[in-house]
């Protein structure tokens, strides 16, 4: 029996290529509620596509964007985009509340227009926009600058005053919620971005991905300005160049706006041939490179952003049975309790000392693994996290909870090579050698 229909609206990436949300339209069709979403195209995506009991409605992204004005347009543009997206699937099938992932926090706006025909408003709260900017443009001094914040911090209160419920995505979020945006604490609900373990657990190695080399070494995420890629090549050299470790290899999972930037500087630091490029990659490529990789890297800088952030990439990692090697970031250690090496934030001289000394200790390497594993599944797996986000709407619908967590199922059915943690051929996945 259908329970009611809930849209969620998504800016900066498509669905499914989102897994957090991906997870989310899951665990509320297989809770019975009807699901639409509306977000950009991805290459080669449909206008419209029903995929797994899921409505997904795209359009075509907006130029990448260039300053401010440019940011601007193209605020307004996928503003405009998704609004006229919004009759559309009213007109198939009415929808009883608009789920706004951010960023930008520019939603609340087009939940009030629809809140005359009874339609209510969940905030999925994914990102601290003023945090964003202060990270990447530092605390401002001018009146410009000072304006910009001003109307981010705006923004984010008309977001949180406008929502009849919020949900964070970690407690430093869910502070936030409250202390700044006054959002009483009965009408927040922390739901992390927790790896689905049924799905992301470590496979059979793909050798040739090592590029002939013994080890591999992981990084995954959005290449963004305050994302910190540009401080893990300087990691890589200083492992290759100055610890003489020409028998690792760098795979650097992601795309986002600093990626050509950071190909070329891959190219004038001489390590063209120890670092891979993935670009865009779904769960099955992911999937081979962590269940080849070594050690995976979580090398975020300190930034009012990132402290208070929890990162995807650290609790996949752990998923995959992989050590982790991290700056000490609250929300960090948060995610990865002692299953990971922490280095001082900034410390790039010991962080490349803890890779290779990690590298060369496998049994240290396998027991941060196994604990990293276990982790995922008993604290971070998405299951609990499916029944506290379906308790959101349960509540707004005012109907029984499910006894049991929604299972979730995957867009992509990863191959026959994944197996579970157990075994022999796995405990040789945690310390790959050469083949």
């Amino acid at each position: 029996m259908t329970r009611g229909h809930v849209l969620i609206i998504v800016q900066n990436l498509p669905v499914p290529l989102d897994r957090r949300v991906w997870l989310e339209c899951q665990a509320l069709t297989a809770a019975g509620y009807q699901v639409s979403v509306i977000c950009p195209k991805g290459p080669g995506d449909a206008r419209y596509q029903e995929l797994a009991g899921v409505h997904l409605y795209k359009y075509a992204p907006p130029p990448q964007a260039n300053g401010v004005l440019g940011y601007l347009l193209e605020f307004v543009y996928c503003w405009l985009r998704t609004a006229r997206l919004t009759l559309k699937v009213w007109r198939r099938r009415r929808f009883d509340v608009i789920q706004a992932c951010n960023p930008p926090d520019t939603y609340w706006a087009l939940a009030r227009l629809w809140r005359s025909r009874g339609v209510r408003f969940v905030f999925d709260h994914h990102d601290l926009n003023p945090e964003v900017y202060r990270s990447r443009f530092g605390e401002p001094t001018g009146l410009a600058g000072r304006a910009q914040l001003a109307g981010l911090y705006w923004l984010e209160r008309k977001t949180f005053h406008t929502a009849d419920r919020v949900i964070s995505t970690n407690q430093s979020y869910q502070r936030i919620a409250w202390e700044r945006g006054d959002v009483p604490r009965e009408h927040t609900t922390v739901v992390r971005s927790g790896p689905d373990t049924s799905v992301m657990k470590p496979g059979e190695a793909r050798p040739e991905l090592r590029n002939g080399r013994e080890h591999l070494v992981a990084w995954l995420g959005i290449m963004g300005p305050q994302d910190g890629v540009d401080g893990v090549l300087e990691i890589a050299h200083k492992i290759v160049r100055e610890h003489g470790r020409e028998d690792v290899q760098f795979a650097l999972m992601g795309f986002g706006d600093c990626l050509e930037d950071l190909k070329k500087q891959c190219s004038e630091l001489g390590l063209d041939d120890h670092v891979t490029f993935t670009g865009r990659v779904g769960p099955p490529e992911i999937a081979d490179y962590l269940s080849t990789a070594a050690i995976g890297l979580s090398a975020d800088p300190l930034s009012p952003l990132n402290d208070v952030s929890t990162m995807n990439k650290t609790m996949e990692y752990m998923a995959y049975a992989l050590p982790v090697v991290s700056y000490r970031l609250t929300e960090t250690v948060v995610s990865a309790g002692e299953c990971a090496v922490y280095l001082d934030p900034g410390d790039m001289d010991g962080f490349a000392k803890e890779v290779v000394a990690l590298l060369d200790d496998p049994e240290r390497r396998q027991r941060l693994g196994e604990a990293g594993r276990e982790r995922a599944e008993r604290v971070l797996d998405w299951r609990p996290q499916a029944a506290a986000y379906v308790g959101v709407y349960n509540e707004l619908f005012d109907v029984e909870p499910e006894p049991v967590a929604p299972p979730s199922r995957p867009a992509v059915v990863l191959d026959h090579r994944t197996t579970g943690l157990r075994g022999e051929r796995t405990l040789r996945r945690v310390t790959p050698t050469a083949d």
